[in-house]
């Protein structure tokens, strides 16, 4: 039986790149049974009506308006509840950032493995920078002993929690792995049905991780491949880059993830965690006059927002400034 694929490309205000990404999928698609679905995060700023003109004569590609912008999470649903044209279920569903290209056999690549192995929960491959530097992609699940080592930035802390290091780098082989960046990764269909889609309390960030955490509940891994490539153009989709001030929802989805993970005192133990990690680096930077390397604000930002919201709540997307794309760029 054919096995067909939904690529899921989701636009907020980057028209004219998601129409680039289109592009890469399309190539990467040619020989595959299913479709490509852009969505448009209610950009308001014409994207929607240039994306159904440029698309309008492209075979099995439909552009749909989400209504509003309800985040990554939110608006990745949107093209997956609908389906394929005409409400067909896929195999698989693709998920490509607006700011991501796949290499022309990345997605064949992908869904073979997963039609191979029934028991892997979703397939996430190799990102790279159009100047070919390796993206991290490949990561652990964040926990206390994570935040403390993250935050401390010690030699000696990173090698007494090596186990505990988010990131881990970028394999040469096929890796099994706890979650990895939603630029450019597969879900079988029927996980998806098991487990459900993206928990829209995400606004923006750790859902991609919420998801692949209640994948790995559900007694299913993921797996890295490294064959499978994308360029990736890091942040180009939300514009939060290196060591620029954290937003509130960023905030807002750690709290969340982490009281999804363990309750509230979960939560205030991760924090109390990054907090003290984060002040072992303040007291080195300062006596060793190193650069910092912790986002402006951010170990105040961190202890502020938890004060503020000692009862969980939702994280919610921005009212003011300037506008965010509901895109995953990690």
């Amino acid at each position: 039986m054919t096995q067909t694929v939904l690529t899921v490309i989701l636009n907020y205000r980057t028209a004219e790149m998601t129409l680039r990404a289109a592009q890469a999928a399309s190539r990467a698609m040619e020989g595959v049974a299913g479709a490509i679905t852009i969505v448009d995060n209610d950009s308001q700023d014409g994207s929607f009506e240039w994306l159904c003109a440029q698309t309008a004569d492209w075979p099995r590609v439909q552009v749909l308006q989400a209504g509003r912008n309800g985040g990554f999470g939110a608006g990745n649903n949107v093209g997956i509840r609908a389906g394929l044209p005409g409400g067909g279920r896929p195999d698989f569903v693709y998920l490509l950032n607006s700011d991501a290209f796949p290499d022309p056999d990345a997605i064949v690549l992908m869904r073979d493995y997963l039609l191979a192995h029934p028991d892997c929960g979703f397939a996430g491959g190799h990102l790279r920078a159009e100047d070919g530097t390796d993206h991290v992609s490949v990561f652990r699940f964040p926990t206390i002993w994570s935040e403390f080592e993250g935050a401390a930035h010690t030699r000696f802390i990173s090698r007494a929690l090596a186990r505990y290091i988010v990131p881990q780098g970028v394999p040469s082989e096929i890796t099994r792995i706890d979650w990895c960046a939603g630029a450019s990764m597969m879900f079988p269909s029927r996980v998806l049905d098991e487990v459900g889609l993206f928990d829209e309390g995400f606004f923006l960030y750790f859902e991609e991780t919420d998801l692949c955490w209640r994948i790995h509940q559900a007694g299913y891994h993921g797996v890295y491949l490294p064959h499978a490539r994308a360029i990736h153009l890091t942040a180009a989709s939300t514009g939060v880059k290196g060591l620029a001030r954290k937003p509130e929802y960023w905030f807002d989805s750690r709290a969340l993830y982490f009281r999804k993970r363990g309750g509230q005192i979960h939560f205030w133990l991760a924090t109390l965690a990054h907090l003290t990690g984060g002040l072992i680096w303040e007291l080195r930077r300062r006596v060793q006059r190193k650069d910092d390397r912790i986002a402006p604000y951010f170990l105040r930002d961190l202890l502020a927002h938890s004060l503020r919201n000692l009862r969980p709540r939702s994280p919610r997307a921005p009212s003011t400034g300037k506008p965010q794309a509901a895109s995953d760029a990690r």
